[in-house]
């Protein structure tokens, strides 16, 4: 019987590359060049993988297009004691203000807890970035709400428009960096500034060596979902964030969120296997101008 392994999700530790977590403690690590196959056993279901370390009371069975793998009962466990949900206002730790940059035009601001470093950045695919400030955590939420306010610049952009302009970002890193430069001019300019917020110094980190990207045979569409019977294997030429862009025959690459994989029971593809016969729906490219 083929071993089955079970994925956790896509980490950026501290040092070294990416990894893909497994149940269990294993890890697999994603150098550029590495061949990653696998596939989802005929009658496989997507199980609810729990929340905060808990597995779900129901085990309930979740659909397979969901980047989360939780059902609605753990998502609202998992999400509860987030600082996403503004659910931590006396958490003691520091916070750092970030403006993060994914292409031309996408520039969002956020907060990570300062301990944490730029992991948070890697693991949202962000291709480069700057601190902007380090405060309590409250200080740094109204500085979040001050640059939305009066810069209009969003908390969010959505991973399928970070993956629409990869293949063709700016080639230098000056180039990559101006929009980050420019904003944060504007931001520390900016009047009711927290007092207990300390303003850091424009110095952007430029991430495209770190995922590989620029390099290759461009993405051609991304994977919609994991589905009994299907498989990938292909070249790993790049990882973004939680995103896989694998080589996948003569046709060129396909972008795989490895938060697709959680929930899944998974077997090693065989070694002849070459291709995706997982749905794959093209990959929105962003319109040139108007029309």
């Amino acid at each position: 019987m083929a071993e089955v392994w079970k994925c956790s999700g896509l980490r950026w530790p501290a040092e070294g590359g990416p990894v893909l977590e497994w149940d269990g403690g294993r890890r697999s690590a994603l150098p550029r060049g590495k061949r990653v196959a696998f596939a989802v056993p005929e009658g496989g279901v997507r199980g609810c993988v729990g929340a905060r370390g808990n597995a779900c009371a129901v085990r309930a069975v979740v659909p397979g297009r969901s980047t989360g793998a939780r059902c609605e009962e753990c998502a609202r466990l998992d999400r509860a004691h987030s600082v996403a949900a503004d659910t931590l206002a006396d958490d003691p730790r520091p916070y750092r203000v970030y403006l993060a940059w994914f292409g031309p035009g996408m520039v969002k601001v956020g907060i990570t807890a300062r301990e944490r470093g730029p992991a948070r950045l890697l693991e949202q695919g962000a291709v480069c970035f700057s601190w902007l400030g380090t405060g309590p955590l409250m200080a740094a939420r109204r500085t979040e709400e001050l640059l939305r306010a009066a810069l209009r610049v969003p908390d969010r952009i959505p991973y399928a428009e970070k993956r629409a302009v990869r293949s063709a970002l700016p080639a230098t890193a000056e180039e990559r960096a101006a929009e980050v430069r420019d904003l944060h001019a504007r931001a520390v300019a900016l009047t009711g500034w927290p007092e207990s917020l300390r303003p850091e110094p424009c110095r952007v980190v430029d991430h495209v060596r770190d995922f590989g990207i620029g390099g290759g045979p461009a993405a051609f569409g991304e994977v919609a979902e994991l589905v009994p019977g299907g498989g990938v294997a292909g070249e790993l030429l790049a990882v973004a964030g939680p995103d896989l862009h694998l080589a996948v025959g003569g046709r060129g690459a396909v972008v795989l969120d490895t938060r697709l994989m959680t929930g899944w029971e998974l077997v090693a593809a065989g070694p002849a296997t070459d291709g995706c016969t997982f749905p794959v729906r093209e990959l929105r490219r962003r319109p040139d101008g108007l029309f």
